[in-house]
């Protein structure tokens, strides 16, 4: 075996070893929050499911995991398994057996996984009633010591067993209902070699900027590398899933961090994660929750921060998108807009409303505790800055910009009108009228708008976000709060979407040494803890989902600002 491993090596119980394009990974993580004692092959064609346990015959295994070979260890024994494409796995050993069971229980018409013998090829076939796919296994060097379940009905064992005495080297594959024989005449070292360059290619491309300063911007970029998946199911375009543990779905405001991160070096599929939620846009112009393989939901929807990413997004680009590819974007934006204008402004209201906290993508935030259905400043401020963006791209492309500008004052004036208390902004009933207060780093979200704040405002807002400011990061919910739970999601924890918006706005409105300080954290809070979904405000310990695609994103855009200033002298 002469591959040694390359790239940064990770820990396999927090990120999952996967591949660009690919719908499965290796990983103990077989549900929600729920870890295996022994690795498996996961898809998530149709969700996340389990397929087959992987389990070596020695006892006392230790994993390394790189972006381009995973290896067991158990003394001088060794197995190896990397990615020959998308939907098929290489694996080899030596002096290390390994057993491949199903992982699902009982064999049902409805449930579970059927073993049997390819009589084409010789194969073993596992096929997964879960997944809707089969995987075959097809031995290239050795030969199995044992199978077991062959054809078996119920709850009997279904696996195989390939003896450490003789090395080998099998090939999984993930397939839909037939395909040719397995064959190649590419080596196992071979692969590995080409992986290690493609994965090499993709850093040089989105993090050219990294130095010893920003340690954790190759990571950074393997997460996003691989929880990328190719078309399939109703994934429309090439998709950064939010991860490839149990969120693996694209929601409609997490893929614009993803594709800021993604533009620069990237712009292709930067352009594609942008767009995908749109391909899936409704009659009344709303986009949906979530995106997966096999669901698109309607039932809540995310904040309208597509004008703010799409100019952050077209900044990065190394050419500017066509005409025809503006028109269509303009398009979608405008319908977007319209929703909220139309759908979602009660008779002679002037400011939008939330129908639960899950419209907000700040699902249990302290802003909803005393009514779900509620007008804020963060949803004001986030549709005032598209539909300034609508303007300036109706400008650009020679239509009317009239009622974008009439609309973007009207609800600026009456966002601040109605929802400025003089420190802080409020919420408002659109039933009563009634204003409620919380304590949530939601209020002060307005601070987005940086410099189109009036100064006073804007100041007043970076005093209020010092308050949620912890050694880690910004906490969603002050640590003093009666409210504050350090697992508590949007009610403590400190996310990446809120610490970007807010250090942008604050860094527009000139308030550029909280900023910095801002940034600063968070990129140091990633480089200690990884990329987790969110983290403990007060311990910086990650929570949740541990391999999130927008917290990657995010330390790659203050990353690659920060090295941009340190470039241009500050």
């Amino acid at each position: 075996m002469t591959v040694a491993p390359s790239g940064p090596e990770f820990a396999i119980q927090d990120i999952p070893f996967s591949y660009r394009g690919s719908w499965l990974n290796i990983s103990p993580v077989v549900a929600e929050k729920t870890y295996a004692d022994d690795l498996h092959l996961v898809s998530h064609q149709t969700g996340l499911h389990p397929v087959l346990r992987l389990s070596p015959t020695a006892p006392g295994t230790t994993v390394v995991a790189t972006p381009a070979l995973l290896t067991w260890h158990a003394g001088p024994g060794r197995i190896d398994a990397v990615y020959d494409g998308p939907d098929t796995l290489r694996l080899r050993g030596r002096h290390l057996g390994l057993r491949i069971a199903a992982a699902a229980g009982t064999l049902t018409p409805f449930s579970g996984t059927y073993l049997y013998l390819d009589p084409v090829d010789g194969s073993l076939v596992f096929t997964s009633y879960e997944t809707g796919r089969r995987y075959r296994v097809t031995v290239l060097a050795g030969a199995l010591r044992r199978t077991d379940g062959v054809e078996a009905l119920g709850t009997a064992d279904r696996s195989l067993d390939l003896t450490g005495d003789e090395p080998w080297e099998i090939a999984i594959e993930e397939y839909a209902t037939a395909r040719r024989p397995y064959a190649t005449t590419v080596t196992f070292d071979q692969v590995c070699r080409d992986r290690s360059a493609e994965f090499a290619a993709f850093v040089d491309a989105v993090a050219p900027w990294r130095d010893e300063d920003t340690p954790a911007a190759e990571l950074a970029a393997y997460v996003l590398w691989s929880a990328t998946v190719d078309p399939a199911g109703f994934v429309t375009r090439p998709a950064v899933l939010m991860s490839k543990h149990w969120m693996d779905k694209v929601w409609s405001w997490d893929h614009c961090f993803n594709a800021i991160a993604l533009a620069a070096g990237e712009p292709e599929l930067a352009w594609h994660q942008f767009h995908l939620p749109f391909d899936h846009q409704d009659a009344a112009g709303a986009l949906p929750d979530s995106v997966t393989h096999s669901e698109v939901l309607h039932n809540y929807v995310k904040p309208p921060i597509h004008g703010w990413a799409l100019r952050h997004l077209r900044r990065r680009l190394p050419h500017p998108p066509d005409r025809a590819a503006l028109a269509q974007t303009y398009d979608r934006l405008a319908r977007w807009a319209g929703f909220w204008l139309d759908a979602r402004r009660a008779p002679g209201q002037d400011l939008p409303h939330y129908q639960h906290g899950n419209d907000s993508g700040w699902d249990n935030a302290t802003t909803f505790d005393e009514g779900r259905v509620v007008q804020t400043a963060d949803l004001a401020a986030f549709l005032v800055a598209q539909l300034d963006c609508l303007a300036d791209l109706a400008a650009e492309l020679g239509v009317a910009a009239d009622r974008w500008s009439r609309e973007a004052g009207r609800i600026r004036t009456a966002m601040l009108r109605d929802l400025w208390d003089g420190e802080r902004f409020t919420a408002r009933s659109p039933h009563t009228g009634q204003q409620r207060t919380s304590r949530s780093l939601l209020d002060l979200m307005p601070i987005a708008l940086g410099a189109d704040l009036p100064t006073p405002i804007a100041d007043a807002l970076a005093r209020g976000v010092e308050r949620h400011l912890t050694t880690h990061g910004l906490a969603t919910e002050p640590t003093d709060s009666a409210h504050y739970a350090a697992d508590g999601y949007w009610r403590g924890p400190i996310w990446a979407p809120s610490t970007v918006l807010v250090e942008d706005g604050l860094r527009r409105a000139g308030h550029t040494g909280i900023a910095d300080d801002i940034s600063q954290r968070f990129l140091a809070l990633c480089e200690k803890s990884g990329f987790a979904e969110n983290f403990d405000a007060e311990t910086g310990a990650g929570l949740r989902d541990r391999a999130y695609t927008w917290t990657a994103s995010s330390y790659l855009i203050l990353a690659a600002a920060h090295q941009e200033r340190r470039a241009a002298g500050r």
